[in-house]
C-alpha cells in the first residue's frame, strides 16, 4: 500500500493506546484540557502495551549474565530474546550485531569510537546533532543541505569521488528529517556510497517509530535509534550492523561484561592485567544493561509489527494531511521544507508564523489550548538556520528561544504525531493556530530563564 493511496484513509486503524492519552492539563484562562501531546519528535509517549509489558516482567528484575537464579536465568533470555525481537524488526543480515546503548546520540558516539584509523566522515549539515557531531575525532567533510533527493545523491558521489586519500569512509545520513519530516533517499545514498567503497549509517531515529526499516532491503551498514522515540521509555537505544569495525575496536566502556578473560601479569613483568575481550555485542555493553529498557524497545517493535505498517502509514497520512491543508489555510503560516509539498515525509511539521516570535506561540498554544509542540532549533542548528535565512554566526540555543515576545525569533516552532495520535488533537491544533493568527494571544507573557511563560494574573 502506497503513501499516496492511502493518505486520505483514516479508516484502516484507530490510534493506539498510549499512557497519558487522559491526562488532564489547568489552561491561564481558567478550567482543564485533556492534553494533546504533539511533539512526538522529541518523545513519543509510551504505548501501553509496553508498558504493561514491563509491569508483568518488573517481579522477576534480575541482573543478566552474573547470576545462576531463577530470576537471572529468566531476565538473560529476556534480555538476549529481545536482541533477536530488535534484529528481525530491523531486517539484520547474517553476522549482523545489535547492541544496546543509551540511545541515538550513544550509538553514533560508539560507532565514531569504532571508526579505523584515517576514516573519512560524510555528513549533510541537514543532521541532527546526534549525527553531526559524535565524528570529532576523524576527518570530517560537511556536505551542504540539498534541495532535492537527486541532488542530495548527487552531491555526496562527488564528495566520495573527490577524496584524497581514498581510504575507509564512512557517510551518516538519517532516513526522516526531525524538522521537516522529509524522507530522504536512503537506499539511493546506500548504493552510492558502497559503489565509491564507503559504508553507511542510518540515523533512524525519526524513520523507525513511522515506517519500517530493513538493514537488508536498504542495503546500508549499520541503523541506529532510541527507544524514547519508538514508545519505549526513556534511557534505552540500539545500534545494529556489521560487526567487524565493531569487533575490532576497543570497548567503548571497560568493566564487567565486555570482557571474557582477565588475568594478572606475574610481578617480575610489572604487574597490571591482561584482559581478553569478548568480540560479540558485550564487547561494547559492559556494566549492568539496562534490561527493562531493552526488553520495552523489544515489545515496541512487536506491538507496532502486530499493528501493521500499512495501516499505521496510512493513519498517519491522514494526519499530515489534515495539518498541511489546515497550516495552508493561513497565509501568516509558512512551512519549513527541503524537498518541497510533494516530499513524501513522517509526521514532523515545523513553521513559523509572521508577527510571533516562535516561543511565544508555542508557550500560547500550551497555555491557552493545552497543546504540547515544540519551539527552537530542534538540535538540528545548521538545518534550521539554512531553512530560515539566517547566518551561521545569529545566536541560537538548542530549544532555547532568544527573542522575547514580539521580537523577531531565530527559532522554529515543531508539530509532531504519530501512531497514539487522536484526530482531535490535531484538530484542536489547527483550530487554535487560527484562532492565534487571527485574534492574537488571549494572555500576556514574559521572558523567564530564557523560556516565554504566561504572565501570571495578566490576562491581555
Amino acid at each position: 500500500m502506497s503513501v499516496s493511496a492511502v493518505a486520505a484513509d483514516s479508516s484502516v486503524c484507530a490510534p493506539l493506546a498510549v499512557l497519558g492519552r487522559d491526562v488532564t492539563v489547568p489552561l491561564v484562562t481558567g478550567g482543564e484540557v485533556t492534553y494533546a501531546a504533539l511533539d512526538y519528535a522529541a518523545s513519543a509517549p509510551a504505548l501501553q502495551r509496553v508498558w504493561d509489558d514491563v509491569a508483568a516482567y518488573a517481579p522477576y528484575y534480575g541482573s543478566v549474565h552474573r547470576g545462576a537464579g531463577y530470576l537471572s536465568q529468566l531476565s538473560t533470555d529476556l534480555f538476549e530474546n529481545s536482541r533477536t525481537t530488535v534484529a528481525e524488526f530491523l531486517g539484520c543480515r547474517e553476522g549482523d550485531q545489535v547492541v544496546f546503548t543509551r540511545s541515538t546520540t550513544d550509538s553514533l558516539n560508539l560507532l565514531a569510537a569504532a571508526l579505523p584509523a584515517d576514516c573519512q566522515v560524510f555528513v549533510f549539515e541537514t543532521e541532527h546533532h546526534a549525527s553531526l557531531l559524535p565524528w570529532r575525532d576523524a576527518r570530517v567533510t560537511y556536505l551542504n543541505a540539498p534541495r532535492t533527493p537527486d541532488e542530495a545523491v548527487h552531491t555526496l558521489e562527488r564528495a566520495l569521488a573527490d577524496r584524497d586519500p581514498y581510504g575507509p569512509a564512512l557517510v551518516c545520513v538519517t532516513g526522516a528529517s526531525n524538522v521537516t519530516g522529509e524522507l530522504w533517499p536512503v537506499r539511493e545514498l546506500a548504493a552510492a556510497a558502497h559503489a565509491h567503497g564507503a559504508r553507511i549509517v542510518l540515523d533512524a531515529a525519526q524513520l523507525a517509530p513511522h515506517h519500517p526499516v530493513s538493514i537488508e532491503e536498504l542495503d546500508v551498514d549499520w541503523v541506529a535509534f532510541s527507544g524514547h522515540k519508538l514508545y519505549a521509555p526513556f534511557g534505552s537505544g540500539v545500534l545494529a550492523g556489521r560487526s567487524d569495525w565493531l569487533r575490532d575496536a576497543e570497548p567503548y566502556l571497560a568493566g564487567g561484561g565486555a570482557s571474557r578473560k582477565v588475568a594478572r601479569r606475574p610481578k617480575e613483568a610489572g604487574g597490571g592485567v591482561d584482559v581478553e575481550w569478548h568480540d560479540t555485542a558485550a564487547r561494547h555493553e559492559a556494566g549492568s544493561p539496562n534490561v527493562i529498557g531493552v526488553y520495552s524497545i523489544a515489545s515496541a517493535c512487536k506491538a507496532l509489527t502486530d499493528a501493521g505498517f500499512d495501516e499505521l502509514v496510512a493513519r498517519e497520512q491522514h494526519l499530515i494531511t489534515k495539518v498541511r491543508e489546515g497550516l495552508a489555510e493561513v497565509p501568516a503560516v509558512r512551512v519549513l521544507s527541503l524537498f518541497g509539498d510533494d516530499a513524501p515525509r513522517v509526521g514532523v511539521i515545523s513553521f513559523v508564523v509572521d508577527g510571533w516570535n516562535s516561543s511565544h506561540f508555542a508557550a500560547a498554544l500550551s497555555a491557552e489550548y493545552g497543546i504540547g509542540v515544540r519551539d527552537g532549533l530542534f538540535c538540528a542548528h545548521p538545518l534550521v538556520r539554512t531553512l530560515l535565512g539566517s547566518v551561521p554566526d545569529e545566536p541560537g540555543e538548542c530549544g532555547a528561544p532568544e527573542a522575547a515576545p514580539g521580537e523577531k525569533s531565530l527559532n522554529a516552532i515543531r508539530v509532531s504525531f504519530g501512531a497514539g495520535t487522536p484526530d482531535e488533537h490535531v484538530e484542536r491544533f489547527v483550530r487554535a493556530v487560527k484562532e492565534l493568527v487571527a485574534d492574537g494571544a488571549r494572555w500576556n507573557y514574559r521572558t523567564e530563564d530564557g523560556r516565554c511563560v504566561p504572565d501570571t494574573g495578566a490576562a491581555a
